[in-house]
């Protein structure tokens, strides 16, 4: 039989998951009461950068995603740019967002 998980949470591992003391009420907030060590686990993982652009997401909203050089914008492929002659400039972004936020 498995042992419920009653760790206290604590400001250490709060920080040792890279969750800010504002995530960590949100946690809180959405739950209704304290996260158990699992719980916590769980929300730091889902919303860590590699997961959510936690914190990249500022500075990618700062990038242009049209103009007249644009062929293809952002979206579920990757976006390419004219760059002249007949040539276009291909990006993508590897990015494990949207299959570990369906499928955890």
């Amino acid at each position: 039989m498995m042992q419920a998980d009653t760790s206290r949470i604590t400001k250490d591992l709060i920080a040792q998951h890279n969750l800010t003391g504002e995530e960590y009420q949100k946690i809180v907030d959405i739950l209704g009461r304290e996260p158990n060590l699992t719980e916590l686990g769980m929300f730091s993982v889902m919303w860590s950068e590699h997961c959510s652009y936690k914190s990249s997401r500022v500075h990618l909203k700062k990038l242009p995603t049209t103009g007249p050089r644009v062929v293809q914008g952002p979206g579920e492929n990757a976006g390419a740019v004219d760059i002249g002659d007949g040539l276009c400039v291909v990006f993508k972004m590897e990015s494990h967002n949207h299959p570990s936020f369906i499928e955890p």
